[in-house]
């Protein structure tokens, strides 16, 4: 007996099997989990087995440097070979062999075992039962029978960890490992699911597993529920730790009541560790067919590259048909250059009437807007430098050619923050931008009123503009009221202007704006109250900060002559007073609530998208946040209150009567247009948000005009999570302003529009068991239902289903009804047509 191989008989070991949990909770592993992979095999004590005395003294052993530890009730030895009998343990390295019977040869390290033959830990969290086998611990090859296994999971007391993106679990008759990666498997099965009621299997007469890599499978057949499905001569399984590898993905299946059956493939490329791509295509029975294409990048920790196509060959509806097709790129990308942070956000749509026809979420299909942007940006103590260049295009109807666009290119922005001047109390900042741009506009016909009203066509040619905004200010403090004047010089040149029709060519005549700005802010001490005594277990503080600013602007005398590309070119005179507060209720918790740890349909909320990163291989994480702890302080509400009061009604006479006027102190104020005539009293702005715990949810933006005796906007949105359930309601309210509608009569009814949201929901996308949400969209103006989309699922411990309705309404370019639905096998992939990004949760 040598010093690092040393037998120890206990009168009783008991090596008891732990039961197997779920191997997958859901279809996909949860995301945002990062499985745990370490650097080097774990001992074989802190794996599956029993804190048994033998596995007490392995690790007393291993700390002293031996390698082999062997416990039975009974041996016997002849020559280096050892009988052993009854509760056998043999610890080697990071491996642990357990069997009644064993007879093991110290000189080969072979190991011939019968009887609750069991095999754990490796580099692959192997797991071996079988009912005999042989086993060597130094070349780590060997023969099981009547086999049932796991890799690439951990097991701790009586729960598994993910120690692999790719578990599974396999079945044989005959196993053999030829080497630490590699498993031969006969007349046996592969799943992902538990054993021994697996929910489905490939069962296969061959199967060769490289762990790392992938399980190859040779005349299978694919059983759900034991019932054989599909017959496959070949097909693989990814069991590698990184499981990306190029191939044909599950084939997609749909029917649209437009679009006809849907019939899609698609082929995934791992080009490599840092990129992959994935191309496909669908078939449209009634229309055509579609084109899908994405490429992803990582290059590097702080950089990424994700590109999307979408488009379609339409062979066009009704007679003669009309053909909706078209295409849709889609490019983000970040990094950094030489110091300078650089992003890139493009998005180009060939025509709306493709994107009201083809895309599948409702509020992406409404919008009209399309912006693309690219820059590079840095900031040095206080400086900031910023280039860009950026394309606005705002299609103002489905005909071609009905577009606006605007365009940057380039610009290039240089700023400070404030910076205190020497030592005295006075601070200095500027804001410079040299851009070259260019607008173009179609001819627009208006028909919301009695007698329809065109504007001409418009285009500049590529106009260059300079601008120069110095600041000086000077902060003061005394006992709690803040004061602050600040004195600010506008320089803008112009290298065209518009026309005094506005419409045409702009014209070659440059054109200088020059401004004074004297604006002197005032806040009041706040007003605060603690609350005593306790309620619903928590304590309460109330504020309120009150501010008042006054504001003059002078020497825009020719703002009609500017032509507008963005807030720069709206500025105009302005002699004002704008007085408001904000009043805020904290909360603050007596005690410590536990983890909050309700599963929920964060994706599922209305009035906001869902998170989703564009990031490459980095998920949103919208349904399974991590279990924290309730915040001890919150604030409950907060209610914002504004006005302003125009001294000069018509802003040194800027205002064109009968249309929407938009100038920078309007916009500053709220995004919705109410200048259409003269007037002192802007309407009074009120933002609400109430937030009583991190289940609720609530916004309500008012904007009531006292000079038309009613509401231009209101938009209220709630949403609210209890338990597994998930609701969401929204209202939007927009009054066109009476004087902008055209009337030969002066009785045009006016424009409004009134539309309703509401979702529903129980689950979430990996709860376990039934899942559902639902939502609509209603217009209350027209009485018809914009859109509906049901979605339901239901998830065992490795596959899942999920079926889908959806029906949209879509002015006069679409009327469909869509069904589609994903079979979801855990590691694998899906089967169907729903989208991640598409779906309601």
């Amino acid at each position: 007996m040598t010093l690092r191989h040393r037998f120890l008989i206990t009168a009783a070991v008991l090596c008891h099997l732990l039961l197997l949990p779920p191997l997958v909770t859901s279809q996909l592993p949860p995301v945002n989990h990062e499985p745990e992979t370490p650097q080097k095999s774990a001992p074989a004590q802190e794996q599956n087995v029993p804190a048994t005395p033998c596995a007490l003294a392995a690790a007393a052993q291993r700390e002293r440097g031996e390698v082999n530890t062997i416990c039975a009730i009974q041996q016997e030895e002849e020559g280096g070979i050892y009988k052993l009998h009854g509760a056998v343990e043999i610890y080697y390295g990071s491996y642990v062999l357990r069997a009644d019977e064993v007879t093991y040869n110290s000189n080969t390290r072979e190991a011939a075992a019968e009887g609750h033959f069991a095999l754990d830990g490796g580099p692959n969290d192997d797991h071996v039962r079988a009912s005999r086998g042989s086993y060597n611990l130094d070349l780590e090859t060997g023969s099981f029978y009547d086999v049932t296994g796991t890799t690439g999971l951990r097991f701790h007391a009586n729960r598994a960890i993910l120690t692999s993106t790719a578990p599974f679990a396999f079945t044989g008759k005959r196993v053999e490992k030829t080497s630490p990666d590699h498993y031969l498997v006969y007349d046996g099965t592969i799943t992902t699911c538990e054993l021994p009621h697996a929910k489905w299997q490939f069962e296969a007469r061959k199967v060769i597993v490289d762990v790392g890599g992938n399980a190859k499978i040779y005349h299978s057949a694919f059983l759900l529920h034991g019932l054989p499905i599909l017959y496959l001569p070949f097909a693989t399984h990814p069991v590698q730790k990184e499981s990306r590898q190029s191939g044909f993905l599950m084939p997609s299946v749909a029917h649209s009541s437009t679009k006809g059956n849907v019939i899609g493939e698609a082929y995934y490329w791992a080009i490599n560790r840092m990129m992959d791509a994935t191309l496909g295509a669908e078939y449209f029975s009634e229309r055509g067919w579609s084109q899908r294409g994405t490429f992803r990048a990582r290059p590097s920790e702080t950089s990424y590259v994700d590109m999307s196509y979408f488009g379609v060959i339409d062979r066009g509806i009704g007679s003669p048909p009309l053909k909706e097709g078209g295409e849709n790129v889609r490019l983000n990308a970040a990094g950094k250059i030489d110091g300078f942070r650089a992003v890139a956000d493009v998005d180009y749509l060939s025509s709306f009437l493709f994107r009201l026809a083809f895309n599948e979420v409702f509020s992406q299909a409404v919008y009209s807007e399309v912006k693309s942007q690219a820059f590079l940006s840095k900031s040095v103590d206080g400086y900031n430098v910023n280039g860009f260049v950026e394309l606005y295009q705002n299609f103002l109807s489905t005909t071609p050619g009905q577009v606006i666009r605007i365009s940057h290119a380039p610009s290039f922005d240089f700023s400070s923050v404030d910076r205190q001047l020497g030592h005295a109390p006075i601070y200095w900042s500027f804001d410079a931008s040299a851009a070259g741009l260019s607008r173009s506009e179609p001819q627009e016909c208006s028909t919301s009123g009695l007698v329809p009203v065109c504007t001409l066509p418009f285009r500049t040619g590529f106009l260059g503009r300079f601008a120069l905004n110095p600041e000086i200010s000077m902060p003061l403090q005394f006992r709690g009221w803040s004061l602050r004047p600040a004195l600010t010089l506008h320089d803008t040149y112009y290298s065209e202007r518009e026309p005094p029709t506005g419409a045409g060519q702009a014209l070659s005549d440059p054109l200088n704006h020059r401004a004074l700005e004297t604006a002197v802010e005032l806040r009041p001490p706040a007003v605060e109250r603690v609350f005593a005594g306790e309620f619903l277990g928590r304590k309460w503080k109330h504020v309120i900060e009150p501010r008042v600013v006054y504001r003059f602007v002078t020497g825009i005398n020719d703002f009609a002559n500017a032509v507008k590309f963005d807030e720069r070119d709206i500025l105009t005179d302005t002699h004002e007073v704008e007085y408001g507060f904000v009043t805020r209720l904290y909360s603050k918790r007596i005690s410590q609530r536990p983890p909050d740890c309700d599963v929920m349909m964060l994706g599922l909320t209305v009035g906001g998208a869902a998170p989703e990163s564009v990031v490459p291989w980095v998920h949103a994480n919208t349904t399974n946040p991590p279990c924290q702890p309730e915040a001890q302080v919150r604030e409950v509400v907060t209610w914002e209150l504004a006005q302003k009061y125009f001294l000069d009604p018509t802003f040194g006479g800027a205002l064109i009567p009968g249309q929407r006027n938009m100038f920078t102190t309007t916009a500053d104020l709220t995004g919705i247009a109410f200048v259409t005539q003269p007037r002192h009293l802007s309407p009074i702005v009120s933002r609400l948000r109430i937030e009583t715990s991190a289940h609720t949810d609530a916004e309500w933006d008012l904007d009531y005009d006292f000079q038309q005796n009613g509401i231009n906007a209101s938009t209220l949105l709630a949403n609210y999570h209890i338990g597994p359930v998930t609701m969401g309601g929204g209202d939007a309210i927009l009054n066109i302003p009476a004087e902008t509608v055209a009337s030969s009569s002066g009785t045009a009814t006016l424009p409004r529009f009134n539309q309703f949201r509401a979702a529903v929901g129980y689950g979430a996308a990996n709860k376990r068991g039934f899942s559902g949400a639902s939502g609509f969209g209603f217009d209350a103006e027209s009485k018809k239902l914009q859109f509906i989309a049901a979605q339901t699922s239901y998830n065992w411990d490795c596959c899942g289903v999920t079926a889908e309705y959806r029906s949209y309404s879509v002015a006069n370019v679409r009327h469909e009804n869509l069904f589609r639905f994903t079979f979801t096998l855990a590691n694998i992939g899906g089967f169907g047509s729903l989208r991640r990004q598409e779906r309601l949760y």
